[in-house]
């Protein structure tokens, strides 16, 4: 379950409890989810009971509880508590995650692109989407001035943001930003197209950009983690295929205790913080283009990339030792994968690299 998908049904139970006479309140156009502030809070958390409580003229926890109501037992739902003042938290159930998986590895280059089904395949999976070659190198040209390196890049990347979210043509004009003094020439020079293009996107528009002395090929780099984590994906897959076995989705959590009658324990917190990434990426890419700010993209990709380590060290996907292959192995390697194909997609759209090997 995606946010604009959980987001359509707490609607949906808002127009029910309208239309029941439950509640007498005008319907929103739309209801807002999205991640909780600090861990321990659910998957989403929504504050449309406090948004309905001053025209329903009743405490906002009371709206809540009628919303949570109808909200409880709804397919993909595992969960609904009401926090604080009367926060709605929502945490979903394994089946939401399975479901989300498959509809990556579904899309694949055309989740969280609405342009992809216009362009051909190999330009969606291109290793190099973006040559540097192909924007202006913030040189001065027939007697003006050349843009910036980072306006430059900036301005070509949103295009391309633009077209993924169905914003093409409906926001003109660039983010003001701060410039660099190098032209894109000597950055890519020094420190190679990827790590050029990603100190340039990273900052937000009003911040300056840190230019490294030389590229750092670790882990303290976040371009690298990026880049590591996909590549890491990739290489998972390839070694499942070694092994024998290929990725379904299904439950990620530990097989359960014999005699439990579950044949897979809850998936950890680990998978449902992947899962959210994973889900907010469709959400992420129309922000980015909303707001005129690919740093948002930046940021989504750096946190889906720490979030798949996490999970990959709780629930690792492929068999140690002379373990056989398992369902719950064809699991994660399809979570794993899914992760890829988010993380693939997101750097395409910046211009940088997606690498099988690293």
């Amino acid at each position: 379950m995606t946010p604009a998908e959980l987001s359509r049904t707490v609607l949906r139970s808002v127009r029910g409890a309208v239309e029941e006479r439950e509640l007498s309140v005008p319907v929103p156009a739309r209801i807002v989810v999205q991640p909780p502030p600090r861990p321990g809070c659910g998957d989403y958390a929504s504050n449309v009971a406090l948004q309905l409580a001053k025209p329903a003229g009743r405490p906002a926890r009371e709206v809540a509880e009628i919303l949570r109501k109808r909200l409880a037992g709804t397919p993909g739902i595992d969960r609904v508590e009401i926090a604080g003042p009367g926060f709605l938290n929502f945490t979903l159930g394994d089946g939401a995650l399975v479901t989300l998986v498959r509809d990556v590895l579904a899309q694949g280059p055309a989740y969280g692109d609405r342009s992809a089904g216009n362009r051909p395949v190999a330009d969606l999976v291109s290793a190099d989407p973006a040559p540097v070659g192909r924007v202006s190198t913030g040189r001065a040209s027939a007697g003006r001035p050349g843009p910036g390196a980072r306006a430059a890049v900036v301005g070509e990347v949103l295009e391309r943001i633009g077209a993924a979210a169905g914003w093409a043509g409906r926001a003109d004009g660039h983010p003001a930003l701060v410039p660099v003094p190098d032209d894109l020439a000597t950055l890519t020079a020094r420190l190679g197209t990827d790590e050029a293009r990603w100190i340039l996107l990273r900052p937000a528009a009003h911040d300056p950009v840190r230019v490294p002395e030389r590229p750092v090929q670790r882990e303290s780099n976040p371009r690298f983690r990026v880049q590591y984590a996909h590549a890491r994906t990739r290489a998972l897959v390839r070694n499942a295929a070694d092994l024998g076995f290929l990725s379904e989705p299904g439950g990620v959590g530990a097989p359960a205790a014999a005699g439990s009658g579950a044949e897979f324990r809850p998936a950890p917190a680990s998978a449902h913080a992947l899962h959210t990434l994973l889900a907010g990426h469709p959400s992420v890419v129309e922000a980015a283009a909303r707001l005129r700010a690919p740093d948002r993209l930046v940021r989504h990709l750096e946190a889906t990339a720490d979030a798949f380590f996490r999970w990959h060290d709780d629930c690792p996907p492929l068999p140690v030792g002379e373990q056989k292959p398992l369902a719950v192995h064809r699991a994660r390697l399809a979570l794993a994968e899914a992760t890829g194909t988010v993380l693939a997609n997101g750097l395409r759209l910046l211009g940088i690299s997606a690498p099988e090997h690293l």
